[in-house]
């Protein structure tokens, strides 16, 4: 079978599509004839010894796929062979074949596309672990989410408005701002050039946010917390401006308010039914036209150089997908 392997440290560009060796199922296992892999930032850091995860060369990157079970090792646990499943993988997914544990599978419905579903686990996943079990969002509560012209803000933006939530997005430039109100926020705000303290304060009569969710860290974090109102959630998500900011405490004592980690990747494997249960959400609202996630483009296993490049140069505007074998 055809693979996509990292054999150097060398980010995406040393890539290389070889025949391996086709994989083998331990009992609890099943064999998933791969159709669609989802990738990420996080894959061009990976390729480069620079993610949380360092998996020994050679590997294959791609944390999220979708496709359907060639053969079942031990008992099935409710799925059969030839169903249409997906799991987040950890990487090895940009393969024609993978083998996942019974646990990870999760069914997909027939309405929703295997290019879809491989998109879902990440940025989607992390958004509703984030508002619905960290942040414990509440229909008419107010989000502020930075970075929310990326894929990870833009999947927030989408989640809060489908859980109930007044959307305030925070982006780089007019043109983001516009990405932002494409997916559903109500009202957007420009850093940096705009007072994030103040431009929250005033777009909500004064009172502040419920729930800050930061993608971005640096110079946004510490006004935005300012911005939080009484006993509201500051949700810590990422980090893409390159800077862990370093944030006065006494901010979380005088307001009541509470900060909290999203670290979606260790909650998969700490909470699997959890996990699994924000899935069939995310499935269901696709299968019902409520979220419909936008697709950047679909990128055959020997485009996944281009592919990545699109992810390295932060130019995606929507999900990049792989679909191999169809």
């Amino acid at each position: 079978m055809k693979a996509a392997l990292c054999k150097t440290l060398d980010g995406p560009p040393g890539l290389v599509i070889e025949d391996v060796p086709e994989p083998h199922a331990k009992p609890g296992q099943a064999i998933v004839r791969v159709k669609a892999v989802g990738l990420n930032f996080a894959d061009t850091l990976i390729t480069r010894g620079k993610y949380q995860f360092k998996p020994e060369l050679p590997f294959s990157p791609g944390a999220e796929i979708a496709g359907e079970i060639e053969h079942i090792s031990g008992e099935g646990a409710g799925l059969a062979l030839g169903q249409r499943v997906m799991a987040y993988v950890n990487w090895g997914g940009a393969a024609e074949k993978i083998a996942v544990d019974l646990e990870a599978l999760i069914t997909v419905p027939d309405a929703v596309p295997l290019t879809t579903a491989a998109g879902l686990p990440v940025t989607f996943g992390t958004a509703i672990h984030g508002l619905r079990d960290r942040g414990r969002l509440q229909p008419g509560e107010t989000v502020v989410v930075t970075g929310a012209a990326g894929g990870a803000g833009q999947a927030a933006v989408e989640i809060a408005k489908l859980m109930g939530a007044r959307v305030i997005a925070v982006a780089s430039s007019p043109e983001k701002c516009a990405i932002a109100t494409a997916a559903g926020a109500d009202e957007t705000l420009e850093f940096p050039s705009t007072d994030l303290k103040a431009g929250v304060r005033a777009l909500t009569g004064g009172d502040g946010a419920d729930i800050i969710y930061d993608c971005v860290g640096g110079p946004v974090s510490e006004p935005l917390l300012r911005a939080l109102r009484w006993q509201g959630r500051f949700l810590v998500v990422g980090f893409a401006s390159g800077e862990i900011p370093k944030i006065p405490l006494n901010l979380l004592m005088l307001k009541g308010a509470e900060a909290s980690g999203v670290f979606w990747g260790d909650s998969v494997r700490r909470d699997p039914a959890g996990h699994r249960a924000n899935m069939r959400q995310l499935l269901e609202w696709v299968a019902d036209g409520r979220l419909k996630p936008v697709t950047h483009g679909l990128y055959a296993l020997d485009s996944i150089k281009d592919a990545l490049a699109i992810l390295d140069r932060r130019e995606a505007a929507g999900k990049v997908v792989l679909t191999i074998g169809t």
